[in-house]
Parts: C-alpha cells; structure tokens; sequence
C-alpha cells in the first residue's frame, strides 16, 4: 500500500490536470472582438514615399496628390497616382493614374482610370508605353499585370490585346485575347 499510494496520488493528479485543461479552453482563448474602423485613420496631401534597399539604391517611389488609408483592409487609396519603380538593371517603368489603391506593405500598386506606365530605352531595349484602364503594379517583381483592355506602343509599333503580364526586367510581355500587332517597316 505504501508503495502504491504516490502513484495513486500522480494518478489523481494528472486526471486533475486533464479535466482542467479540457474544460477551461474558452477562458484561455477567448479574445476581445474589436470592431476595425471602416472610415480612414488619416490622410496624406501632395505626398511621396520612397523605398529603398540594403545598400541605400532607391527601388521604387509612389507620389499622389490625396491619400487616404482604411485600417479594415489596410489600403491605401490615391488620388492622381504616380510610381516609379527601379530594378538592379537599371530598368525604370513610370506609371501612372487618376487614381491608385496600394496595399499596406506597398508591394501591390492598382492604377486605375487612364492607367500608363513608360519604359524609357534602355541600351538596345526600345521604349516601351502600355496604356489601358487598370493595371496592376507589382512592384517587387518588376511586373505589370492587366485583366483589361490593353495597348502597347514599343517604339513604331503597336500592340493590343485583353489581357497583359509584363516583366520590366526582361522587356518580355504577354497579350493573351483577341492581340492584334502593327509592326512599323524597319529603316
């Protein structure tokens, strides 16, 4: 009995410690609902905001003339966008929109209304304008993507198509719909 008796005492005690645990778990996960605000928590007049990387080389700037921010989605919504994107090759696209929503952490630029971005000549790279409605800005990745109507003017030639992905780096674009092309006769 006397050997037996600290075990039945462990015994009772991890049942005891079991049916605590299973009927506490609303008290140790409850939290608090907090309603998030659905009007903006402040707003910006004739700003810029820039980004830069680990050696102080700016990536991208985003200007507009009135912004406001919304805490329930964490957006950012601009009025007369501009953005600026810069890659490690040196490739610089200039977008820009009557209007914009960019996310919270700004990897994601939506222009909306009148929506163009420019890709000045880069060595052998001709300029490159894509113009269309919405088009969305990823700006980490370097690309522009459209769900929408598209048109692309490199140099002479134009393109257009109704849908669009297109990589800054690369100068590659992909028109997917009904694409049409006008190729300029070469001097």
């Amino acid at each position: 009995m006397t050997l037996s008796l600290p075990l039945i005492v462990l015994g009772l005690l991890a049942m005891g410690s079991w049916w605590l645990v299973r009927s506490m778990p609303e008290l140790l996960s409850a939290t608090t609902t907090s309603t998030v605000r659905q009007e903006p928590d402040y707003t910006l007049e004739n700003f810029s905001l820039r980004a830069f990387d680990a050696t102080g080389r700016m990536t991208h700037e985003l200007h507009g003339e009135q912004a406001k921010h919304y805490p329930a989605s964490d957006e950012l919504y601009i009025q007369n966008v501009r953005v600026v994107s810069i890659s490690e090759t040196g490739s610089r696209i200039n977008a820009q929109a009557m209007q914009g929503i960019a996310t919270g952490d700004g990897k994601q630029v939506t222009l909306i209304g009148e929506a163009q971005a420019i890709r000045p000549a880069l060595g052998e790279l001709p300029r490159l304008e894509l113009h269309g409605e919405r088009l969305l800005a990823l700006v980490e990745e370097h690309q522009l993507l459209s769900s929408d109507p598209v048109k692309i003017i490199r140099d002479q030639d134009v393109f257009t198509g109704n849908s669009m992905n297109f990589n800054s780096d690369s100068g590659a674009y992909i028109l997917q719909g009904r694409v049409r092309g006008v190729l300029a006769p070469q001097p």
